[in-house]
């Protein structure tokens, strides 16, 4: 597949819920959204089905996200189903890593191969006050679970509002 300036498409980006355990100020407004029926989103195997036509026309590379992925339940089925799909070399999950320290081996053991974890502060207050509901030290803990399970590499994202040379950043890039 190539898109329309001729660059070879071969990745594929899967968010699988639009449900959250955090209500980032960036991202959720205060008072919720409406969200979707079960029956509303895609089934494992239609997920599994659309990655096999992907996979078919070039997809190497598939990044499982959400809302926060791990929130859908029993998403490490779905990890497992799309792993054994012949032809993907890169299996990864967008998170925001807060559930991770309870998925991180069985993910591992179903397939994945990698984590992105969002986080815009490692200051406690901060991230309390952006994400509504959060404890950075879930984050942190999941962030070691993943780097236990073999989970590598573990890339962190943060949102940067004015520079590169901000505190944040800095920090954020030494963990």
């Amino acid at each position: 597949m190539f898109d329309r300036f001729n660059r070879k498409l071969n990745y594929l980006r899967i968010s699988v819920t639009d449900r959250c355990n955090l209500r980032c100020i960036y991202c959720m407004p205060e008072e919720g959204i409406k969200l979707f029926r079960h029956e509303q989103i895609l089934s494992f195997d239609e997920i599994t089905g659309f990655t096999k036509v992907a996979v078919s026309n070039g997809v190497t590379k598939v990044r499982i996200t959400g809302g926060e992925p791990l929130a859908r339940k029993g998403v490490t089925v779905l990890i497992r189903m799309i792993s054994e799909i012949n032809g993907i070399e890169d299996l990864s999950m967008t998170t925001n890593a807060t559930l991770l320290k309870q998925y991180a081996q069985e993910l591992r053991a179903a397939g994945l191969q990698r984590v992105n974890i969002s986080l815009d502060t490692i200051d406690p207050e901060k991230f309390k006050s952006i994400t509504r509901t959060g404890d950075i030290n879930d984050v942190f803990e999941g962030i070691n679970a993943a780097k236990s399970a073999g989970l590598y590499p573990v890339k962190i994202n943060c949102v940067i509002k004015d520079s590169k040379e901000e505190e944040e950043t800095r920090a954020v890039t030494r963990f």
